[in-house]
């Protein structure tokens, strides 16, 4: 076994394992995460089923994702390789649509530019269930990190996953409801997978479209792959400039969306997730459970309440949320990251579906994005102002605050009342008032998030300063 391999530092967090390339993200460890995932492969298929692997528009993602195809092969297994990067719920869907032994994903999604990342994706389509994912952890010790030991390249040929999940996409909206509106839209691909995907739906869509970096650049611009705020001050500006309709992007695998209304606000996942579900019900019919993480606003279960829907809440993590998908009807599930899946599709997050259902509300109601917002949280009896604080903490530090937080909760915060603690994961504090705080450790860095949701800026501010308080204080004191 090769000495440059280190399995101490492959850990799977919520969706497998990433790592800084050439430090723990090497050629020897992808070989011996390949080699876990086949051992896995072994006791769940058979060999008649080709794996599939696709990879996002890092640097190496392509090497890494041949190397992955060489090992699989000289393990007799049939690969498809895809032939360009692919977002993930593409290959997701060919996963199922091509009756597979699931699919190998090389991508660190909305991560920084020295990260890849690789994760197994079933073939029932959606993220590995702990069950697996532990499975496949268990099985890296033992792995080899050697090269194949033959070339078994008629074993792996290539394909083009596009064409066959453009089709299906097309079966869950309204094109000629879309094609009708005739809309206004920006898109930056912000150099992800997205891009001759969701460019291509929206002009099959009679859109009016401009584009944006819209080709592979492994550095992403010198920026981050993540539809955030300070990633869309380009979008934002054409959007208001030439007064479109809304603006549209992803992150790098195109499984999180971002999205812009007419205005130039970058909306928040917990607005598209409210005003979503209320456009699949209102204007296309739709019912089902909603299903959201333990961080994502609580104006989904009004809004459920209102509509006589189930409301499930699961720990952090899609994987959760696509697990309850194949349990029973989900209307939508989502969470405050960027991700969501709706009734009929793949049990994954899907950011060109997010961005296209957008588009479609609007051209349902035949109103700007910025009133379908407001109509939407009016609805869910809103608004709830929500905030996300990173603590960098030490290892200690964090130790002492989930400690406490665990065994001995506050009874009160900012002087509202603690009704409820919740441990579905971290902390969560259900305040009166439907307030909520939760706490909850990073696995992967030195930090503690802390989540809250609240009903007036004023109660986010008291709120968020006491916690803040509150965990500094319990910092351990160094004997």
């Amino acid at each position: 076994m090769s000495a440059s391999s280190n399995s101490s530092k492959i850990k799977f967090g919520t969706d497998g394992w990433r790592g800084i390339i050439a430090d723990d993200f090497t050629f020897p460890n992808v070989r011996k995460v390949t080699r876990a995932i086949a051992s896995y492969l072994e006791t769940a298929y058979t060999k008649d089923r080709p794996v599939l692997v696709a990879y996002d528009t890092r640097f190496l993602a392509d090497q890494f994702a041949r190397t992955a195809a060489e090992v699989l092969a000289d393990l007799g297994w049939t690969v498809k390789i895809t032939d360009r990067d692919c977002p993930t719920p593409v290959i997701a869907y060919n996963a199922r649509h091509l009756n597979s032994a699931g699919a190998l994903m090389f991508t660190a999604s909305h991560n920084p530019a020295p990260y890849c990342g690789i994760k197994y994706i079933p073939d029932y389509a959606g993220p590995a269930t702990p069950e697996i994912t532990d499975t496949i952890v268990a099985n890296i010790e033992a792995a080899d990190d050697s090269p194949p030991s033959s070339s078994r390249d008629s074993q792996i040929s290539t394909f083009d996953p596009k064409l066959d999940y453009l089709q299906f996409i097309y079966t869950l909206l309204d094109v000629e409801r879309i094609r009708s509106a005739h809309l206004k839209v920006k898109y930056d691909a912000l150099y992800s997978t997205s891009r001759g995907y969701l460019d291509t739906v929206l002009e099959h869509c009679g859109c009016e479209l401009e584009s944006f970096h819209t080709y592979r650049d492994v550095l992403f611009g010198g920026g981050m792959p993540e539809p955030k705020g300070e990633q869309l001050v380009g979008l934002v500006e054409v959007v208001k400039q030439d007064r479109a309709d809304l603006g549209l992007a992803t992150d790098g695998d195109s499984d999180r969306f971002g999205i812009v209304d007419e205005k130039g606000n970058v909306l928040s996942p917990n607005t598209v997730l409210l005003l979503l579900a209320r456009h699949l019900i209102k204007n296309k019919g739709k019912s089902g459970a909603i299903v959201r993480t333990v961080a994502t606003t609580h104006l989904l279960d009004n809004f459920a309440a209102k509509y006589g829907l189930e409301i499930y809440e699961t720990p952090v993590g899609f994987k959760y949320i696509g697990e309850k998908m194949r349990e029973t009807t989900v209307l939508i599930g989502g969470e405050e990251s960027g991700g969501l899946s709706v009734i009929g599709h793949i049990p994954e997050k899907d950011g060109i579906l997010a961005d296209m259902l957008v588009a479609e509300a609007i051209a349902y109601e035949g109103k700007p994005l910025s009133q379908l917002v407001e109509e939407a949280i009016a609805e869910a009896d809103g608004p709830l102002y929500n905030k996300r604080l990173d603590l960098h903490l030490n290892d200690a530090h964090k130790a002492a605050v989930m400690a406490s937080f665990t065994q001995k909760p506050p009874t009160e915060i900012a002087g509202i009342k603690v009704k409820e603690v919740g441990r579905k994961d971290g902390v969560k504090l259900y305040l009166e008032e439907g307030s909520w705080v939760l706490l909850r450790p990073s696995g992967t860095e030195p930090l503690i998030r802390v989540y809250l949701e609240t009903n007036s800026p004023e109660k986010q501010t008291q709120i968020a300063t006491q916690m803040e308080q509150l965990i500094d204080r319990l910092e351990p004191v160094a004997v």
